[in-house]
């Protein structure tokens, strides 16, 4: 399905696209893309994250809602639907400006999601595990290794399936959503009941800088995605009109099904004993107590007879739900890398479609790669500690995934310019400013993701990452900035590999 009549596109023209393109399967349905965007949006990874930060931590979450989220929502809406080829993101990029432009952002939109996989999910998925299955005891390297890898390469896998297969790891992931976060919000309500829950005040819901610098780069991170269902654009059967029904829908259940675990886990945990990693994981524990179990008086929580079942069964949710949001988000980003590759923008090695998965199982098999590196590499570098792993990956997934969208909110109001004739089913309201706003936060966040802080106390307690210390500070700041300098240089270096394709294209 083409978006109407546009100007001369390399993709649709070079024989590589043609010969590609033929193979992907049209079976990607309205309810298909609802179910994917509610793994792509709604990541139980980070609730802690953003929990941990206190009252005022729901506040900015409305808050980015209103301001971030829903615009961002409307200007997806009207992309997705008036340009809805295979690759989404890249062919936005790349038409409103240049494909270097386009390669460059497609490689930190595609390189963020191997690297969380490989990090912040994978230890998600551990702490999980180990909280509900191995009494809280750490894994030994060996034992953390095998899970780990294993959780990596069975979403490499699902991601590898053809689409009328592998979508419906999104479909059980949002429905371990529903069931996970509705169960864990009703059993809020019951502990509070019997136990009473931790009151605040309304100063403790005030907004203030510091929440703002440290919150604001994650809820972004959490709210961005719509885009995802467009990299699989020519396997839908109907964008011009799913797309637009798919991110509205979406976009009302994400803000749910995020603010009222984040308010549930406020209401049952001190703020002081929430942490970015356990979070959640924490809160479950507590309040599942209330089926059978206690909590001591440090706060432990023991979990037994009923609770200790349902406690497990919430541990394989959580895991089923980590994994589906990497497997959807692999599942669009090595698509839009696989575009690149055919249009001459990323090596032509990589461009390539599978005849019997119909999927770019070479992207999806450097993606395990890369995932499996990561893991190793961060899990050494950080002496095994979970927390410092978890935050610096987070960090490093968060600070590319942004700085990709420097390159796909801009191209609205230009591709309404370049291509004022194309048809548009759905028309933002207020395009330049929409897209103005959305860059300038993005570009604020990506800031303070590489040097937290900056501006008022670089670094500073209110600021640090868990796990690191102000003397840690350059080391962050490494760890952050280099990786994501080489990687807009890889960008490039993999425009340049793509000239032959280009040239047979008569393109440059």
């Amino acid at each position: 399905m083409t978006a109407g009549p546009l100007a001369p596109d390399p993709v649709d023209t070079t024989a590589a696209a043609q010969a590609e393109r033929r193979k992907l399967r049209k079976h990607f349905g309205r309810f298909d893309i609802l179910f994917f965007l509610l793994c792509t949006i709604v990541g139980v990874d980070t609730i802690g994250a953003v929990a941990a930060r206190g009252a005022e931590a729901f506040t900015w979450l409305i808050v980015l809602a209103v301001v971030f989220f829903v615009p961002s929502a409307l200007l997806i809406a009207e992309l997705g639907a008036a340009f809805p080829d295979e690759g989404g993101p890249y062919i936005w990029t790349s038409r409103a400006f240049g494909r270097l432009a386009g390669a460059v952002n497609n490689f930190l939109y595609w390189i963020t999601n191997p690297v969380w996989l490989g990090g912040t999910l994978a230890v998600s998925a551990v702490t999980a595990y180990t909280t509900f299955f191995n009494a809280g005891k750490d894994l030994s390297a060996p034992a953390f290794y095998a899970f780990t890898l294993v959780f990596v390469w069975v979403g490499v896998l699902a991601a590898i399936l053809s689409f009328d297969i592998g979508k419906w790891i999104p479909t059980i992931g949002a429905w371990s959503r529903f069931l996970l976060l509705g169960l864990f919000t009703v059993t809020v309500v019951v502990y509070g009941v019997r136990h009473g829950l931790h009151g605040f005040g309304m100063s403790d819901f005030s907004p203030s800088y510091a929440g703002f610098v440290a919150l604001v780069p994650v809820l972004m991170f959490n709210y961005v995605g719509f885009e995802l269902p467009n990299t699989a654009g020519d396997e839908m059967t109907d964008p011009q009109k799913d797309v637009p029904y798919g991110i509205f829908r979406s976009a009302v259940l994400s803000v749910l099904l995020y603010a009222l675990p984040i308010l549930g886990i406020l209401l049952v945990l001190p703020v002081k004993a929430i942490t970015g990693l356990g979070g959640f994981v924490d809160a479950l524990r507590q309040v599942f107590t209330v089926y059978g179990g206690h909590v001591a008086a440090d706060g432990t929580a023991t979990l037994s007879g009923a609770g200790s079942v349902l406690g497990d069964l919430a541990a394989i949710m959580f895991i089923l739900t980590v994994l589906s949001s990497g497997v959807t988000w692999i599942m669009g980003s090595d698509r839009a890398l696989a575009v690149s590759g055919y249009d001459g923008a990323a090596p032509r090695f990589l461009g390539v479609i599978s005849s019997r998965f119909g999927t770019p199982v070479r992207v999806n098999v450097l993606s395990g790669l890369v995932s499996s590196a990561v893991l190793v590499l961060a899990h050494e570098l950080t002496n095994g500690s979970a927390a410092k792993l978890f935050g610096a990956v987070l960090g490093l997934a968060v600070s590319t995934t942004l700085v990709s969208y420097l390159g796909i909110f801009p191209a609205l109001p230009v591709l309404r310019r370049k291509y004022p004739d194309t048809p548009r089913p759905y028309r933002s309201p207020l395009p330049r400013l929409v897209s103005a706003v959305l860059t300038l936060l993005i570009l604020f966040a990506s800031v303070q993701l590489v040097a937290p802080g900056l501006g008022d106390h670089w670094f500073g307690a209110g600021y640090a990452p868990d796990g690191w210390s102000h003397a840690e500070r350059w080391q962050y700041l490494l760890t952050e900035l280099v990786p994501l300098i080489g990687f807009m240089l890889l960008g490039v270096v993999f425009w340049a590999s793509g000239r032959p394709t280009r040239q047979a294209a008569g393109d440059r």
